[in-house]
């Protein structure tokens, strides 16, 4: 079994009507697929932003800086707040530096974009921009874990693992979780599958990485010379036998290993017809712009995504690395933003034309900002920027989230919040309530405790909701 399907470790539930043995619930391992009250989103596509982009360069403009260029951050705008090992004893001060672009207001809102941003300034009227995120952890991988799983620390379950477990799948052929990543030219944070965990979940709600290569999946083909009917067959009797041992022993992880070999036998149709690009019409890809025909590229893991998305994958996570800009922004963010804005915006107005945007919740962030001060001396317009997690910018779309709404507000220096703040845990609970969940309800009970993915925090945020 060290080959094909045997090496296959994935995670998504199957249909009902998979399993006839009685001995077998149907409902093992999931709340039963049915959501606390009525959902305004079926699916999500989370294209996570990997290593922090500023939100000063994108989404929260702030004049005033460009004023005060090379002046120390004021102690009372500060105050107890506490730096990376980068900055916190920084000589010369933390001198302030304002966005190398330009911005502009577009929407009824009016809302002030980056011209970094072109195509997303175009549908600012269908997003909804939160300038008032916030979180705890300071360094990436913390960072990365908290928005990821709820916990700063590994093996919780991942957002994606959590909706698997609560609403199960609406395709049987799929996986209910999917991973896709990316790459820019920018300095990359590194993202590890306890991203994807099931944590202490069932395996069946593991997200699955679909790569660039040949095979998306990997061993997720037959050797040579093993037959579809020969391989069917295997399956049956492995299935018996399985069978057999649960009636045995009532161990779990038996049943997670039969739906494991269903998943993956399905999946040697589906996937490679999914990850099929070439029949896109040329509209579709003038919309994503010609990258996304290079595997791989964020644009074709969003085309990816839409498709996925479009045949009831219940959740579509993508990363996009190379955002942390410690020096050499100016260079380095211009070229993230053009990897992501026409891709983004195209998802957006793809699902959009398709009738799938009010049911489909499609998220844009990182895991936090970046200061207003400059990391390093400021150098003929070259700077950088260190982390800061008291506040930064996303934005979302569909799934029943209020569009063209700014909300949340920032200090003078995009360092505080001085209206409508959202924590992580905020944001996981408005998710959750969009797909029909509570997220004071959605638990699981391991080493005697009962978990659930906002801890013992978390406040659905009205004001976002349409």
């Amino acid at each position: 079994m060290s080959l094909g399907l045997g090496s296959v470790a994935l995670g998504s539930l199957l249909m009902p009507d998979l399993f006839k043995s009685s001995s077998i619930s149907e409902n093992f391992s999931t709340l039963g697929g049915v959501p606390n009250f009525a959902p305004k989103a079926k699916r999500v596509i989370y294209l996570f932003q990997s290593g922090a982009p500023s939100q000063l360069e994108s989404f929260d403009y702030k004049p005033r800086l460009k004023n005060m260029l090379g002046e120390n951050l004021p102690d009372s705008v500060r105050g107890d707040q506490r730096l990376t090992e980068f900055t916190a004893n920084q000589v010369g001060g933390l001198p302030l530096v304002g966005s190398f672009t330009g911005f502009n207001q577009f929407g009824s809102s009016g809302a002030w974009v980056s011209d970094l941003f072109p195509h997303t300034a175009k549908i600012v009227d269908d997003i909804c921009i939160v300038r008032s995120m916030h979180t705890e952890a300071i360094n990436h991988d913390p960072a990365l874990t908290f928005f990821q799983t709820g916990a700063q620390q590994g093996n919780r379950p991942s957002l994606g693992s959590w909706l698997s477990y609560g609403l199960g799948s609406e395709n049987k052929n799929l996986p209910a979780f999917t991973v896709l990543i990316s790459r820019g030219k920018g300095n990359s944070q590194g993202v590890y599958a306890k991203l994807w965990s099931n944590g202490f979940l069932d395996p069946i709600h593991q997200g699955v990485q679909f790569g660039s290569g040949e095979d998306p999946v990997l061993f997720l083909k037959d050797p040579k010379g093993l037959s579809r009917d020969d391989r069917r067959e295997m399956l049956d009797k492995l299935t018996q036998l399985n069978n057999w041992s649960y009636e045995e022993l009532h161990a779990p992880e038996i049943i997670s290993k039969i739906k494991q070999y269903e998943m993956a036998y399905r999946m040697q149709t589906a996937v490679p017809e999914i990850t099929d690009l070439s029949k896109e019409p040329q509209s579709v890809i003038d919309l994503y712009g010609k990258d996304c025909l290079t595997p791989g590229t964020f644009a074709a893991n969003c085309l990816m995504a839409r498709k996925l998305s479009e045949e009831g994958v219940r959740f579509v996570q993508l990363y996009h690395q190379g955002w942390d800009q410690h020096a050499n922004l100016p260079n380095d963010f211009s070229g993230q933003a053009k990897d992501v804005d026409q891709a983004s915006a195209a998802l957006v107005t793809d699902l959009k034309q398709r009738g799938l945007l009010d049911e489909t919740l499609v998220i844009w962030g990182g895991e936090f900002g970046r200061t207003c001060f400059s990391q390093g001396p400021i150098h003929k317009g070259n700077y950088g920027r260190d982390h800061h997690p008291r506040c930064f910018s996303m934005w979302m779309a569909g799934g029943g989230i209020k569009p063209g709404l700014v909300f949340g507000e920032t200090d003078d220096f995009s360092y505080n919040i001085v209206k409508d703040p959202v924590h992580v845990h905020d944001f996981h609970a408005t998710v959750l309530n969009q797909l029909g969940l509570d997220h004071e309800k959605l638990v699981y009970k391991h080493m005697g405790r009962r978990f659930r993915l906002t801890d013992v925090a978390g406040n659905v945020i009205h004001e976002l909701l349409g």
